[in-house]
């Protein structure tokens, strides 16, 4: 899984469309919605921190963890800028290790996707579950094999904004429904540009594979819903949301 040695830098200027307020809100729903107060929170593969910032301002106890440190820096220069603490760690999800117990943890836009392989799922919920609280919660989002085999695909994706022209390439594999994705930067610097590359992939699972993959690491889907409602994911749906419980002993 890329660290994101350049694309840290242009993360928020290219998901200007995502959100974020909304996700939180939407989040606070969730919790309620199924009887959790959430008290103190994860969030996991945090990135540059706008969401975990939105849920502390909704009172949320909440730090994070990523395993970018360039993500990080930007995630703690938010909270600094907001007069907010919190703690960030920098650690691969898989290899998560915490100072104590947690009651919630949130997973968003679709960060367990990026894990190379059903071990390295596996694994992370394993030590998810580790740390969660027996009446604790866990929320993923994912993208669906939909998403990755008809929407991405081998499809190419131009973003120019004021900051970055940034040229998007795809190249499917249907074996394992993955999809590697290069990132061509261009940085205005004068009459100039400067280019950096990134290249990293992500991997979608069918609702099969992900509740076994819970299975294992002894956790199990309460509900799963379509992106940003409370309603039975369709055929179509490009992301699903996971409510996810520990198997009580």
């Amino acid at each position: 899984m890329s660290a994101y040695l350049y694309f840290a830098g242009f993360y928020d200027a290219l998901t200007g469309n995502v959100e974020y307020d909304k996700k939180a809100d939407y989040l606070m729903e969730l919790f309620e919605r199924h009887g959790h107060a959430p008290g103190l929170t994860l969030d996991l593969a945090c990135g540059t921190g706008t969401l975990t910032l939105e849920l502390s301002r909704r009172g949320v106890d909440i730090f994070g963890a990523d395993a970018s440190a360039d993500m990080l820096s930007i995630a703690q220069q938010k909270f600094d800028e907001d007069e907010r603490h919190t703690l960030f760690l920098c650690q691969r999800m898989q290899a998560l290790e915490l100072y104590s117990s947690i009651n919630t943890c949130i997973c968003t836009l679709d960060s367990i996707n990026h894990l190379p392989s059903r071990k390295a799922v596996t694994d992370t919920f394993r030590r998810i579950a580790k740390y969660l609280e027996d009446d604790g919660l866990l929320v993923f989002d994912c993208n669906t094999v939909y998403k990755h085999r008809e929407i991405l695909g081998d499809n190419c994706y131009i973003y120019d904004n004021e900051k970055v022209f940034c040229a998007w390439q795809n190249s499917y594999f249907e074996k394992d429904n993955r999809v590697i994705i290069t990132l061509d930067f261009f940085e205005p610097d004068g009459k100039l540009y400067r280019r950096y590359s990134e290249q990293f992939s992500e991997r979608a699972y069918t609702r099969e594979e992900m509740t076994d993959m819970l299975d294992q690491a002894g956790l199990f889907a309460e509900a799963v819903y379509d992106d940003m409602s409370f309603d039975e994911p369709k055929p179509d749906s490009q992301r699903e949301i996971f409510v996810v419980r520990k198997k009580q002993k």
